[in-house]
């Protein structure tokens, strides 16, 4: 089985040893690899919709590890019992989601030693949210597959190193690790943000609209807040 570049960053990030819930598991692809290659013990498969679970379901028989992954219809983390899991992969969902899911079920999730988030959208509200609950970011990736940019991080509890990251509004904005290891895809996706805001900044200028202009001179001054970081 061979894993997509996104998610194969995704199950790096699951530190060996730890029993895993796959929130939205789909194929169950994550839990199926980590545990293959002897990563992990056993994992829990999570899925709020039957089908993508009999998918995983099939795709867990096939590997014969049904000893080792369950399998279970859940909103989330809901029919997680505390203790039950020692980490939560949460991966390809929108930030407002990703943030209910660990919301709705707070007690489950802050038992938990560590979550694994790739958030598809607002990923700083859910930066800014790991840190409200106590747990703070301590690794990051991020690949550039199909033309999309994806950030995912590894949050476990815990007070803030100020070692670990580089907490500021870019950090939350563009993910204190990435900023902190110089992290290559970051330094392209920062350099095509430039670009993209400069060439709006200078449109809007032209067409005299300030209060667009204000908010994309703001958002140029992050990005190169942020670039400034690679010297």
């Amino acid at each position: 089985m061979q894993l997509s570049k996104r998610l194969s960053a995704v199950a790096a990030l699951v530190t060996p040893g730890t029993v895993l819930a796959d929130v939205g598991t789909d194929h169950g692809y994550i839990p199926i690899e980590l545990v293959e290659r002897g990563v992990i013990p056993r994992a829990i498969a999570l899925d709020v919709n039957a089908g993508p679970l009999r998918r995983a379901d099939e795709h867990i028989r096939m590997h014969q590890l049904t000893d080792y992954i369950k399998t279970r219809l859940s909103d989330g983390l809901k029919e997680i019992k505390e203790g039950e899991a020692d980490a939560c992969v949460i991966a390809g969902m929108g930030g407002p989601l990703t943030i209910r899911i660990l919301t709705q079920s707070r007690t489950v999730a802050q038992a938990m030693g560590e979550w694994i988030l790739q958030p598809q959208s607002e990923i700083e509200a859910v930066r800014r949210f790991v840190y409200s609950e106590g747990f703070h970011i301590v690794q990051e990736d991020m690949v550039l597959e199909d033309g999309k940019y994806y950030p995912m991080m590894k949050a476990v509890r815990g007070n803030i190193d100020q070692a670990d990251g580089i907490y500021c509004t870019a950090g939350f904005q563009y993910g204190p690790c990435l900023l902190r290891d110089r992290h290559p895809v970051l330094h392209a996706y920062l350099l095509k943000e430039q670009k993209m805001y400069e060439e709006l900044s200078l449109k809007l200028k032209r067409q005299g609209i300030e209060r667009r202009l204000q908010e994309v001179e703001q958002e140029l001054s992050l990005v190169r807040e942020a670039l400034a970081v690679f010297g």
